[in-house]
This record gives structure tokens, C-alpha cells and sequence, in this order.
């Protein structure tokens, strides 16, 4: 994650990964959450945070998902579902549920599918807010397999290239693949200019957004370094930006990614209906292609290559996808996750209020 969305050095607060976790747990299930569903949100969000992808983490979740508990638009007692099954694929209903506790399951069945018949495929429909997408290829690759996940986020957030009218949502993306001795590949992205949580998290670190980033109302891309809008006083961009810039790139995956989840599930388009959203979580079994371990040998090498390859001026040295979460999942190991601290104000504010015990400092 870019720098200028981390928290400023004055304003962290240390947490262990232990700590933080009982606590989201007991929060979510003083709300209703079964203790399985509190375990897998609880997780995903702090996964996240472990490997620095703060944007899709506590400070952000967790109070959107209590609020939308409270408002009813996410269901904390879901009646989950499989609708439609094969031995390689399966639809599930969600009923309500958030992502984050219905996608570690999803991805669960998926590889189980693998393991028997080479690849699994899970769509999830009826399914609230996934917490992006890069925790659920991990599962696979815990079991050395190549993951893969789509998610359809809400709708009327990215403009296509030329266009003045947001059409589809963020629709983020993730692959991951294992290695023998080097970190797995994670690629992990929302196909959008920059993620929208990303851009919540300048409203609280007091970063500015870069050129070409967002658009404004009548969908120009704006240029130059600004403060962030309000909410409603602009649009995301595919990535690429503009069209120069391969933006048709950025809107064509995130139209796969509405194929992929909203279309292919069953449910419809998201502009065109009033749905929670639908997932998709694939599983491919190594070995029903090749040799496991030949292939983890080679990932090693051509992984090894890139970060060993000679960096461009003005650059200390070259990466690749998944390569400085798993720097920052080690450090945050030993050091703890440095929240702001306004997060740490607002759990202990929300624990004094719902008279649940709270630890953190």
C-alpha cells in the first residue's frame, strides 16, 4: 500500500494480532454473529491488516459492518444456502450475509471440489461486502493450490472510458499462487483508478490524491494533486486513468469481474438491480496439471528473477505482486498492527457504550 495512505507515525497505536482479533470477535458477536461468522469476519479484516492492506480492515469494516447490521441491510443470523450444485462448481445463497463470513466457506468448498476433480468453482449470491479480495486465493494456496476470486461491489462508482455516467462497481480481482522458498504471488486489485476505501482512508491520514485518480461530476479526469472531495462531488476512474493511459484496460476486467459475479449468478447486472452482490471463488489443483513441486520450483526462479533484476533509477529495488504484504505480515507479527487512533477511540467508545470489556491499551 502506497505510503501516503499509511497511518503518520504520530498517530499509530500497536496492537497484537491476538488482541485485536478477540476483541472484533466479541464486538461482532455481541451484535448477533454466530461465533463462525465472527471468527471468519474477524480473519479476513484482520488478515488484511496483517498484511497491510489497511484500506480493507478493521478501520474501515468493522463499524460499516455493525451499521449495516443495525440498519438491516446485512443479516447476522444468515440461512445459508447451497442452491445448485455439481461436483466442480456450486451457487450458494448468502441470505444477507456479509462476504466476509460466507467467502472463507465458499473458498473452502472450492478447493475441496479441487482436490477431488482438479479445479472448483462457488458463486455466492445474496452476499454483502467482501473486504476485498485477497484473503480467499491465500486459502487455496495454503493447500498448494492457485486461487482466484471475484467480487461485484456495489454499482454507479466507475465511469467507463469516455464516459460521464458511473456505470459499474470497484469489481475487485485477485489470483494467488504458491512458491517453494519465496512468497506466494498475490495479485490483488479493485479495477478501479484507486479503491474507494482507499480513498476513506485520506480522509483520516490527511493525504491528497494524485493526478488522474478520480474524476469530477461531469466524469473529466481531474489532473493535478487535490484534497479529497466530499462524498457525491466525484467519480472513480478505471484504472489506467484515461484512455491514453489504458483505461479501457481497467473498465474491460472490471466488466468481467460483473460477468463473473453478478451476471453469471444469476442475479442481474447491479445497475440494473436492487441486490446485495455475488462472488465468484475458484480453486485450480496444481497437480492435476502438472507436478507440484516442478511448479513451485519454477515459480522460486521466475519470482527470484524479477526481485533480483537491476531496479530503475531513482528505485532501491524491484518486486512483485505479494512480495511486501508478506514483508509486512512478518513485522506486524513481532511489532503489532499500528492503528490510528481514532480506532482505537472508537472501539473503546463502542465497548463503553454496548458494556463490552476492552483491552487494547
Amino acid at each position: 500500500m502506497l505510503e501516503r495512505f499509511k497511518v503518520p507515525d504520530k498517530d499509530k497505536i500497536f496492537i497484537s494480532e491476538s488482541k485485536i482479533y478477540d476483541l472484533t470477535k466479541r464486538v461482532l458477536m455481541a451484535s448477533g454473529v454466530s461465533e463462525k461468522g465472527a471468527n471468519n469476519t474477524a480473519s479476513v479484516l484482520i488478515g488484511n491488516d496483517m498484511r497491510g492492506i489497511e484500506s480493507h480492515g478493521i478501520s474501515n469494516g468493522l463499524r460499516l459492518y455493525l451499521n449495516r447490521y443495525n440498519s438491516g441491510e446485512n443479516n447476522p443470523i444468515p440461512n445459508i444456502k447451497i442452491v445448485k450444485e455439481s461436483p466442480t462448481t456450486a451457487k450458494i445463497d448468502g441470505d444477507g450475509a456479509l462476504g466476509t463470513e460466507i467467502g472463507p466457506m465458499a473458498m473452502d468448498m472450492a478447493i475441496e471440489k479441487a482436490k477431488k476433480y482438479g479445479m472448483g468453482s462457488v458463486s455466492v449470491i445474496n452476499t454483502g461486502h467482501l473486504a476485498g479480495c485477497g484473503y480467499y486465493p491465500l486459502q487455496a494456496v495454503n493447500e498448494d493450490m492457485i486461487g482466484h476470486c471475484f467480487t461485484g461491489s456495489p454499482p454507479k462508482q466507475t465511469l467507463p472510458t469516455w464516459g460521464s455516467e458511473p456505470i459499474l462497481g470497484t469489481n475487485p480481482v485477485a489470483w494467488a499462487a504458491p512458491a517453494k522458498e519465496m512468497p506466494p504471488f498475490l495479485f490483488d486489485i479493485a479495477t478501479s483508478q484507486v479503491a474507494g476505501n482507499k480513498i476513506e482512508l485520506t480522509r483520516r491520514t490527511g493525504a491528497k490524491l494524485l493526478p488522474s485518480w478520480i474524476a469530477d461530476e461531469n466524469g473529466v479526469p481531474i489532473m493535478e494533486e487535490i484534497e479529497t472531495p466530499d462524498r457525491g462531488q466525484y467519480h472513480l476512474l478505471p484504472f489506467g486513468g484515461t484512455r491514453e493511459n489504458g483505461s479501457h484496460k481497467g473498465f474491460g476486467l472490471g466488466f468481467v469481474g460483473e460477468m463473473m459475479t453478478n451476471i453469471l449468478s444469476g442475479a442481474g447486472p447491479g445497475i440494473f438491480n436492487d441486490h446485495q452482490g455475488s462472488d465468484f471463488f475458484v480453486a485450480y489443483s496444481i497437480d492435476a496439471f502438472t507436478d507440484v513441486g516442478k511448479f513451485k520450483a519454477d515459480m522460486d526462479s521466475l519470482l527470484r528473477r524479477i526481485i533480483e533484476s537491476k531496479p530503475a533509477t531513482g528505485y532501491e529495488r524491484v518486486v512483485y505482486a505479494g512480495y511486501l504484504e508478506n514483508e509486512e505480515y512478518d513485522k506486524r507479527s513481532k511489532d503489532g498492527i499500528p492503528y490510528h487512533f481514532e480506532v482505537i477511540e472508537w472501539f473503546e467508545n463502542y465497548c463503553l457504550k454496548n458494556k463490552i470489556e476492552c483491552d487494547l491499551r
